[in-house]
């Protein structure tokens, strides 16, 4: 009995390692920086065509319209960034490169961008003295991140 209880904790710790080990066919890239990263322009139909399961993103926020949830990986269809920004370079990017790597190959992103944001506002050392000098306009979209654009970007990045 002693012996089959410690062989089925060694099998479900193996389990455990396993689900860990990254993924050497899963690409993942971190979108993060302004106004152009953020996206302004409306995505055209081919734009919010499935790019197929090849293509992920991880929310860095949740948007109920397309039943996407901060922090769990779904299809990259425009807009990346949060609802109703436009398409982004990371569109482009991740479609363009699914197309060019061998097929056994995924690519993820993880979206954070806010236009007119200063450097500042994704240095962990200068992020609370930023806050209280940001535009009028832009408290409602660093809300969007906690407040905190880059450690919601890494916090997502461990994650993933």
């Amino acid at each position: 009995m002693k012996r089959n209880v410690i062989l089925s904790i060694l099998f479900l710790s193996a389990l455990c390692l396993k689900a860990q080990t990254p993924d050497p066919n899963f690409y993942i890239f971190l979108c993060f920086g302004q106004s152009n990263m953020e996206g302004a322009a409306k995505p055209e139909q081919q734009d919010i065509a499935s790019p197929g399961s090849r293509f992920l993103l991880m929310p860095a926020v949740d948007d109920a319209q397309r039943g996407r949830k901060k922090g769990e990986w779904c299809e990259a269809i425009a807009p990346l960034c949060r609802p109703n920004t436009g398409l982004t370079p990371a569109d482009w990017f991740g479609r363009t490169l699914v197309a060019s790597l061998p097929e056994n190959i995924k690519v993820g992103v993880i979206h954070v961008a806010v236009g007119g944001i200063k450097i500042e506002g994704f240095m962990p050392d200068s992020i609370e003295s930023y806050l209280k000098q940001v535009p009028g306009w832009m408290p409602g979209i660093l809300a969007n991140y906690d407040n905190n654009p880059y450690k919601t970007l890494v916090t997502l990045a461990k994650k993933a």
